[in-house]
């Protein structure tokens, strides 16, 4: 597995494969820490090591393991072991929450507390009955004819790993339209996509049938962070993107993304990201360069 992803991803970031679902990354050098969003997906560590922050909350990922994440959440990733002869290499695989419905009544997922929310991230061993299919999925990428055809039911085998194993119970509320998890994932989706207005609690918990309070409650539960908090991520990381990009400039970056004071969102953003905007950006370009 390691040999592929390594042909997979030559150059360090992100790689995208024929198969849409799976994507790989590569570091040649430990990073400083950088706020990201992780989407719903299986993550599996070939080299190297991360270190994930969600809230206060710490997860060392490294080989050996599996990292499942099951709502979108902001966190903050640092690559902390790679080199150019030992790169940090890891694979990510996508959800499709319906997919993964269709698949509950047939899997039987472990049992777990009807009333429990539970964090967005975990991480569990990695074995070889989820290896297995992974591994298969990734040596169909060379064939694209046989991976049309075998890809489907390789991808069903590994969901079925998934929810049989010992994070199943953690997928499967997420994937189950009564549950509070799903409310919080539908929560969260909405926030997503309208992360640039104002927030008003009482009226997303109408939307996803919660009252306030419990809206509240499982939100940070799922996602160690309140609405408001995951909305000021969100908000400060698209901010970040379109400076990076040079889309904007900084006062018209802040109300793009919501804010309608400059000076306080130069000040959320210095203490999200450690420094004001501009030099913010400045340090990540020089970064980018001299990894180029």
């Amino acid at each position: 597995m390691t040999a592929l992803i390594e042909r997979l991803a030559p150059t360090e970031g992100s790689h995208s494969t024929a198969w849409g679902a799976l994507s790989c990354f590569r570091a040649d050098s430990p990073s400083v820490p950088i706020c990201t969003l992780y989407e719903p997906g299986l993550g599996v560590m070939l080299k190297g090591a991360k270190q994930i922050l969600l809230g206060p909350e710490a997860f060392l990922y490294e080989p050996g393991s599996y990292l499942l994440t099951s709502v979108d959440v902001p966190v903050s990733a640092q690559v902390l072991r790679a080199s150019r002869a030992e790169p940090c290499l890891c694979l990510t695989y996508r959800f499709d929450l319906q997919r993964i419905h269709e698949l509950l009544p047939d899997a039987l997922p472990p049992p777990a507390a009807a009333s429990a929310s539970v964090r967005g991230i975990a991480m569990s061993p990695l074995e070889g009955d989820l290896l297995d299919p992974l591994l298969r999925l990734v040596r169909l990428l060379d064939a694209p004819r046989d991976l049309a055809v075998l890809g489907p039911l390789i991808e069903r085998e590994l969901i079925y790993r998934l929810l049989t194993g010992e994070q199943g119970a953690r997928l499967a509320q997420i994937a189950t339209s009564s549950s509070q998890s799903h409310q919080i994932a539908r929560a969260v989706e909405w926030l997503r996509r309208h992360y640039n207005e104002p927030l008003r609690i009482e009226e997303l918990a109408g939307r996803v049938n919660m009252g306030p309070s419990s809206l509240h409650h499982h939100f940070r539960a799922i996602t160690a962070m309140s609405p408001l908090q995951y909305q000021k991520q969100l908000r400060l990381q698209e901010a970040r993107r379109l400076l990076l990009g040079g889309e904007c400039d900084v006062a018209t970056a802040a109300h793009r993304v919501g804010y309608e004071s400059p000076s306080q969102f130069s000040r959320e953003y210095s203490r999200q990201f450690g420094a004001p905007p501009l030099r913010d950006v400045s340090r990540l370009r020089l970064a980018g360069d001299a990894v180029a």
